[in-house]
């Protein structure tokens, strides 16, 4: 049994394929067609059981969920799994050993590699009288031990150990890039919240500040604007909010623009009220929104006007920010886009730099399908647009 499930556990890092052929090898009513395919789809079908448990990392949680998947994967008496430092689960009947499983793992922790080894026990009835243990590993860097334990340790098991190892080993390092990821978006969270104009926030104070003798009570509204902008730009949880949270915010920061400009900013807002629950990125529409006004008032001498869209389109959601201002070279936004050029403005500010983070956070959320699309040309105004899907597993507002 062992030997056979060797051979079949080496599939199991790309078990999703296997999974979809096997499927297709199924007849009219549902058989497999031979115990052969059969043991290969439940090999399968228990792997699939056991990657979630390895979402985030190593844990002792995540190991617990996952052990008795991986004891069943090798049809073992008892399966331990440790981190670098301590058992983190123990699946069997026979826990009087989990003491042991520390030293039997210490060999392995150091050298990394696999060991086998006899296990002392005083019980006659007890069928754990030896062990194998293979390490886990990320970048090549052992972070824990798998310890399969039995009467014996055939070299159908040894291998089978080491390619379920090999199995977690790819789970866990897909685990360290969803939180390399993560950690990525973070940062550019981080600096998306930083370049939020400070010419932008002394100008709005001072716009406020202007009000106050003149008229108290609209300096107060306008204060209280701010304090909601600010409150809602710098929020610490959550990477989505709803599309009528991120609207409602650029409400506020248009109102303090409108304040300041007067009649010199015009805003346009068509909004079709099924697509406002929506989760959407943090803070997707405020670069898009504030390039808009630069862009829009820069060097004219009528009104600027600012369209807002954001329209049904069957799965999708599609937004656009549109200004009929100065307009922008092409080439420059596809290189702005792609990563080629970031350069600075006079005041120091990375141009379009917000563009180029709301693009990357679309794409690592939504797929490639779903980046930008900007419509501009040099006097022509611009139009950026972007799509959302109405529903994403694992995309939701908070």
């Amino acid at each position: 049994m062992n030997v056979v499930l060797a051979v079949v556990v080496t599939l199991l890092v790309t078990w999703v394929p296997a999974l979809v052929w096997l499927r297709r090898q199924r007849g009219p009513g549902g058989d497999l067609g031979g115990p052969a395919r059969r043991a290969t789809f439940e090999t399968l079908h228990t792997a699939s059981r056991a990657a979630p448990a390895f979402r985030a990392g190593l844990t002792e949680q995540g190991a617990q969920k996952a052990a008795r998947h991986l004891r069943a994967l090798l049809d073992c008496p008892a399966l331990a799994i440790t981190d670098g430092e301590r058992l983190l689960a123990w699946d069997g009947e026979h826990e009087h050993h989990a003491e042991q499983v520390p030293g039997h793992a210490e060999a392995t922790l150091g050298n990394g590699r696999t060991q086998v080894r006899d296990v002392s026990c005083d019980l006659l009835d007890c069928p754990i009288r030896r062990v194998v243990v293979v390490p886990l590993a990320t970048d090549d860097r052992v972070v824990g031990s798998l310890a399969a334990y039995g009467e014996d340790t055939p070299a159908g098991l040894i291998r089978a150990a080491e390619e379920v190892a090999q199995w977690v080993d790819a789970q866990l390092e897909l685990a360290e890039l969803d939180h390399s990821r993560t950690l990525l978006m973070e940062a550019e969270m981080r600096a998306l919240r930083a370049q939020i104009s400070p010419h932008f926030i002394y100008n709005s104070l001072t716009t406020i500040a202007s009000f106050v003798r003149s008229d108290p009570e609209r300096a107060r509204e306008l204060l209280l604007e701010f304090a909601g902008f600010t409150r809602y730009s710098f929020r610490r949880h959550g990477d989505f909010t709803t599309l009528a949270e991120e609207l409602r915010s650029i409400d506020r920061y248009l109102l303090l623009q409108r304040a300041r400009f007067g009649e010199e900013l015009r805003v346009t807002l068509r909004i079709a009220p099924e697509v406002l629950p929506v989760a959407v990125p943090f803070l997707c529409l405020q670069p898009l929104v504030e390039n808009a006004v630069r862009h829009g008032l820069q060097d004219r001498s009528e009104p600027g006007l600012i369209t807002i869209v954001a329209e049904d389109a069957g799965s999708d959601c599609i937004i656009s920010v549109e200004d009929d201002g100065i307009g922008m070279d092409p080439d420059y936004v596809r290189k702005l886009l792609s990563g080629e050029k970031r350069p600075l403005t006079d005041d120091g500010d990375a141009a379009g730099i917000g563009l180029a983070n709301v693009d990357d956070r679309l794409r690592q959320v939504y797929g490639p399908e779903y980046g930008l699309a900007v419509e501009t040309g040099l006097g022509a105004g611009t139009k950026v647009i972007l799509r959302v899907p109405k529903y994403r597993p694992g995309v939701t507002a908070s």
